[in-house]
This record gives structure tokens, C-alpha cells and sequence, in this order.
């Protein structure tokens, strides 16, 4: 089940360590560093059901800010 629930200690560190990450990266390389990321996120979870349900949610309205 995913949960939306706030969990993070520092929500905006971690925004700005995302940020952070794609500073001199041209267009190309910024979308392998989040297709990287993703991909080790959703091994992380392991739960297809899990990261498929996030993909949903992130498509829709319902995705938090």
C-alpha cells in the first residue's frame, strides 16, 4: 500500500539536494539522473503494485504538492 503520509525529516533539503543534483546538467543527462533515481527508488520498494500505484497518483490531481 502506499502511503502518503508526510515521512520526511526535511522535505525541503531533500528538494533542494534533488535541485542540487541536476546543477550543469544539460536537458539529456537531467532525465537519466531521474530515470536513474526512479529506477533505484522503485528497487528499493519492491512492490510493482506499490510503485505502479505512485505512477497513478503522480499522473493525477491526487499527487500532494
Amino acid at each position: 500500500m502506499l502511503d502518503l503520509s508526510p515521512r520526511l525529516a526535511d522535505p525541503d533539503g531533500l528538494f533542494a539536494a534533488l535541485v542540487a543534483a541536476h546543477d550543469g546538467l544539460d536537458p539529456a543527462a537531467s532525465r537519466r539522473l531521474d530515470a536513474a533515481l526512479v529506477l533505484l527508488l522503485a528497487n528499493h520498494i519492491g512492490d510493482d503494485r506499490v510503485v505502479l500505484h505512485a505512477i497513478q497518483v503522480a499522473q493525477s490531481a491526487e499527487a500532494p504538492p
